[in-house]
């Protein structure tokens, strides 16, 4: 808990900042609100030949939201952070999962924050075996990313989450906002062709579009889980990932894509990956980040 510290000035709901608002998460409290998780890992990062540094970006998160303002009052939790040591990658995951899992059948609104974008797979792995997890629902990821993440390499790594999952789980739709052209091969378009994986280009990404290609997605889902790797943004506002964008996807309609998604009422569980604090600029990515998960949590409507 030590990185919910911050200014305090006073002890009402008017002065309320989300470090005064975030208790440790004890399971059966609250069912409903949001419970952070952090995924400290650079492995998969490492694996995919990319720059370390994610491991740190649980904490970075947690202090960049920490001295924000809420609007109204809520009640948070913190689970503790998940760690992978020794290049136990596949355990992490799998710790990972289980807590995601227990947080959902607990009632939860999870928000995991990474850690690699191979936070993607113990995060799935958390939905796909919750008790929320019917026969016959379709779990939907939606993705804002620069990068498919769709790699056949036969080891996992940042960059393989969505092909494990795709090719072993046939009831998960996926879809991409923010795809680089130049940063994706041609292996990586046709993978995503054979895996009827949706998706919209950065190219592509104004407003209007962005938000008629969501609800178009959601339509077919029960429930959602939304992952945002923050190299889906230019990087004058995300320095701090491993692999910044020369284009990306404007700010403004990534927060307005986070609201129509927070507001839709089948999102489940929420995830922010690759911020890496060692590469960030007065901790701008940080800051863009948090912002992101304040509007995510404040604006969620339960998933059903």
């Amino acid at each position: 808990m030590t990185a919910w510290t911050g200014r305090v000035d006073g002890a009402t709901a008017d002065h309320l900042r989300w470090h005064q608002a975030v208790a440790p998460y004890t399971p059966g409290r609250d069912p409903g609100a949001c419970v952070f998780v952090g995924f400290a890992s650079d492995e998969g990062v490492r694996r995919n030949k990319g720059r370390p540094g994610a491991a740190a970006g649980p904490d970075a998160l947690r202090r960049a939201l920490a001295p924000m303002a809420l609007a109204t009052p809520l009640r948070a939790y913190d689970a503790g952070t998940v760690t992978v040591t020794d290049g136990r990658l596949e355990d992490g995951q799998r710790r990972l999962g289980a807590t995601v899992s227990a947080l959902l059948d607990a009632g939860a609104f999870p928000v995991v924050l990474g850690g690699g974008h191979e936070v993607a797979f113990g995060t799935y792995l958390g939905v796909a075996g919750s008790a929320r997890r019917t026969t016959g629902t379709t779990i939907g990821i939606l993705n804002l990313d620069a990068h498919f993440d769709l790699r056949p390499d036969p080891v996992a790594s940042s960059g393989t989450p969505f092909r494990q999952i795709l090719e072993s789980d046939a009831d998960v739709r996926y879809a991409v906002i923010g795809i680089s052209q130049p940063s994706n091969t041609t292996v990586l378009f046709d993978t995503a062709d054979r895996l009827d994986v949706r998706y919209l280009l950065d190219d592509d990404c104004a407003p209007e579009r962005a938000a008629a290609f969501v609800t178009e997605f959601l339509a077919g889902i029960d429930l959602l889980y939304l992952t945002i790797d923050l190299d889906v943004l230019p990087a004058a506002v995300a320095p701090g990932v491993s692999a910044p964008a020369a284009f990306g996807v404007a700010l403004p309609t990534v927060q307005a894509i986070c609201d129509q998604v927070t507001a839709s009422g089948v999102l489940a569980v929420a995830e922010i990956a690759e911020l890496n604090p060692e590469l960030d600029i007065d901790a701008r990515t940080a800051r863009t980040a948090a912002r992101l998960i304040h509007r995510l949590v404040t604006g969620h409507v339960r998933a059903g």
